[in-house]
């Protein structure tokens, strides 16, 4: 059967609508990724050498999935067509022409730690105080104002002339003229630089434009200004630009992404097609349902109604914790069963809304003996040994770049310390040369005679370590690189479990030359740590391992799992405290809660906790807002819901089942909510988990509350907060809300009909 025939009209439509300006809204599941690269096979079909096709992705992954499906469709003929994602296409575009902006082709790009070490280093010759201008506050300002296309000057008359933003503004020039004195660029540059070689040199621009007559962009609705900007100048001339995104899907916009974007495609270009993909390949129908009753509540987007032909399946299971181990538990739990019934643990994910979240479900799953793995942590290329020998590489490869060579210097230790490392710096400062190459100068730098024979003898292993560099493969220069710096036999002096792994992980970069070599028989030094610089972990993400994955929604974006569970699901929580009070910032916690929805493809379990510790505080927070958007129709939930506006009474887990709520009545405790109830039979037992606990093994007992209303100045208790006094009342009866402030000096809110609060003389 050919391709198109495997299409449904609206995909088919989008593939051979190959000429103008296109905007293909695709939502959740509905199989963008095969329009594109149906797409791309289709114009080789129709003739178009492949070497005239641009499709640009967000991601490696989804950059690998689109070559190896255009292989498989177009053959060997696909190989020469550009898929890349952004910061990998500006990467070889500036390999190319770099030098025309006074950079070296050679030049290193940083990753977030580099990046992060560049600016610790302005804001200490600046003499700047950590708790008012923390280095993490600086790095945000200039990543936003790169994603803003903004000058140092420029951001400065953006944002205001006044003392504290000179300093960070002057950081921000200080940041850029050490990049470039490093011949480095960072990850927001690349499309920067980018832009900047095309507006300055014409005949650049001019020859990418010929070079492409068909640009495709995949998830558009998550570009900024710059992406936006080399998107509009590759396709400016031709005008075959397709971009497939869908506005529900706008997660990013703390990251500089702009969803008018997308939603303003029409006004850029006003002869464009629109089609819409709305039938859902992926999801139940409960839960394409959810998803689509969630996102309504959103007044700005484009209005679209997925459907799939796939049965009902299974409801939405929502599950009322005590706290955030009972809900860690029940997670770590239900997955195991999941893993009994014949789930694959790398079919099942748990999503949250912060990183700080992970500990506690970490924590459970390892009690549970369930296989994880936590993404957002540690890269490969992170961990400490691997860092440093790739420090060496970058160093040998762009001797210019500073802070690569501060990394090794004394790595492994040869005895040289800050102070020497200071006056070469200095030595290099008023000479106006890299650090490298005061190390090799190190006579002139008026170090003690001990110091100048340790600085001569790292200079002498460089320069071996460049001979090597040229005569050798890089897989043999890797092995020489190991062996000559001696990292190994420094770690095999102590034969700890921890120094072993580092070893087997040294072993492993190895590994991972070797295999960019075999991959890339033509492939240098350079290319590999460009590689290497533009992996990210979920990159790296293997859904056939036998590990359940444990992530962030921001992180999940683009995947899918058979079961997934969202934990946190509490207004404060999720959505953030601090998007409650702004309605954009509001509407992209609702799209974030749509991702999260539309990763599950059989199951979805919510979750929340009735307290939870969190920022090391304790709140009791309500269900979250985006619980309460999905119809009751579609929740199988133990208890029965409520008005909107009264947090939910909460159900239990246990060897017998789901259990009825707990009863409304003025006197009971977490301690006597112990004893379930007989199973409801109305009710399936996929909440029912053999061996979850509640109650006193993960809470202090609450004390007996009355069900009355309290008034401004009463005296109450409470079991986590303490002592406390009413400071106001909002509301009547039982949407009556309470706001306490506590003699600890934290100010709460709770519901006054179920608050857990007790009135005292």
């Amino acid at each position: 059967m050919h391709y198109l025939d495997t299409l449904n009209p609206q995909q088919r439509a989008a593939v051979e609508q190959t000429e103008g300006p296109l905007l293909v809204l695709a939502g959740a599941g509905s199989g963008k990724t095969r329009v594109l690269t149906c797409r791309v096979a289709h114009l080789i079909e129709q003739g178009v050498p492949p070497w005239k096709i641009l499709a640009i992705t967000f991601t490696n992954k989804a950059a690998r999935e689109m070559v190896d499906r255009v292989d498989t469709l177009a053959g060997e003929a696909g190989h020469d067509a550009w898929v890349s994602t952004f910061h990998s296409c500006c990467a070889r575009i500036l390999r190319r022409d770099i030098e025309k902006l006074g950079y070296k082709r050679e030049f290193a790009i940083y990753d977030e730690d580099d990046r992060m070490s560049a600016i610790k280093a302005v804001c200490k010759a600046m003499e700047l105080n950590d708790k008012e201008y923390p280095p993490k506050v600086v790095r945000a300002v200039i990543s936003d104002a790169k994603n803003r296309m903004l000058t140092p000057s420029e951001w400065l008359e953006d944002e205001g002339d006044n003392f504290r933003n000179r300093k960070l503004s002057e950081a921000y020039q200080r940041y850029e003229n050490m990049l470039r004195g490093n011949n480095a660029l960072d990850f927001d540059d690349l499309l920067i630089k980018t832009l900047v070689l095309m507006s300055e040199h014409p005949p650049v621009l001019e020859y990418y434009q010929d070079k492409f007559d068909y640009v495709l962009v995949d998830e558009y609705q998550d570009t900024n200004a710059a992406q936006y900007q080399f998107v509009r100048l590759m396709a400016g001339k031709k005008r075959n630009l397709c971009v497939v995104g869908d506005d529900d899907q706008s997660i990013y916009g703390w990251r500089g992404a702009d969803i008018r974007n997308i939603l303003e495609f029409e006004r850029d270009f006003p002869d464009c097609k629109i089609i819409k993909l709305e039938q859902n390949y992926r999801s139940t129908g409960n839960i394409l349902d959810a998803a689509n009753q969630v996102i309504a509540h959103n007044a700005g987007r484009k209005e679209k109604a997925l459907w799939t032909q796939s049965d009902s399946g299974e409801k939405v299971g929502l599950y009322h914790a005590m706290d955030e181990r009972d809900e860690a538990a029940f997670a770590a739990l239900m997955s195991k069963k999941l893993i009994s019934q014949g789930c694959r643990p790398g079919e099942i994910a748990v999503l949250y809304r912060t990183n700080a979240q992970s500990r506690v479900l970490e924590e459970a799953f390892v009690r549970a003996g369930v296989p994880h793995r936590v993404y957002g942590g540690q890269r490969f290329y992170d961990r400490k040994e691997v860092k440093d020998l790739i420090a060496y590489m970058r160093a040998l490869v762009n001797p210019d770049d500073d802070i690569s060579v501060r990394r090794i210097i004394n790595e492994p230790k040869r005895g040289i310390g800050e102070s020497t490392i200071d006056a070469l710096a200095a030595h290099a400062e008023v000479n106006g040369i890299s650090l490298m190459a005061a190390a090799l100068d190190a006579g002139e730098a008026g170090l003690s005679s001990r110091a100048e024979k340790l600085v001569s003898g790292f200079a002498a292993l460089m320069m071996e370590l460049t001979e090597a560099l040229y005569t050798q493969t890089i897989s043999e220069f890797a092995a020489t690189l190991i062996e000559k710096t001696g990292y190994v036999k420094a770690l095999e002096q102590s034969k700890t479990e921890e120094n072993e792994a580092r070893i087997e992980n040294i072993h492993e970069l190895e590994g991972a030359v070797s295999e960019f070599e075999k991959l890339n028989p033509e492939g240098t030094l350079s290319d590999f740590l460009e590689n290497v610089a533009l992996i990210t972990d979920v990159d790296n993400l293997n859904q056939t391992s036998g590990a359940v994955t444990l992530m962030t929604l921001h992180s999940a974006k683009g995947l899918e799992f058979d079961a997934v569970f969202l934990a946190g699901m509490e207004e404060g929580v999720f959505p953030l405290s601090r998007a409650m009070f702004d309605d954009d910032a509001l509407e992209e916690e609702r799209r974030l809660a749509y991702v999260g929805i539309t990763r599950a493809k059989k199951r979805l379990f919510l979750s929340h906790a009735r307290t939870r510790m969190l920022y090391n505080s304790r709140s009791a927070n309500q269900l979250s807002r985006f619980v309460d958007e999905i119809p009751r129709r579609l929740i199988q939930d133990g208890s029965v819901r409520m008005d909107a506006r009264v947090p939910r009474p909460m159900g239990r887990a246990s060897a017998d089942g789901y259990s009825a709520p707990r009863p409304s009545a003025p006197n009971y405790s977490y301690a006597r909510a112990q004893a379930a109830p007989a199973k409801q039979p109305s009710q399936p037992d996929a909440l029912n988990i053999p061996g979850l606990r509640r109650g006193a093994d993960y809470a202090q007992e609450v004390p007996q509350r009355a069900l009355k209303l309290f008034k401004p100045g009463d005296s109450v208790v409470h079991a986590v907060f303490g002592r406390g006094r009413v400071e106001r009342v909002e509301g009547e009866d039982s949407a009556q809300k309470v706001i306490v402030r506590f003699d600890n000096g934290s100010l709460k809110r709770f519901s006054a009909s179920i608050a857990p609060l007790r009135r005292i003389d």
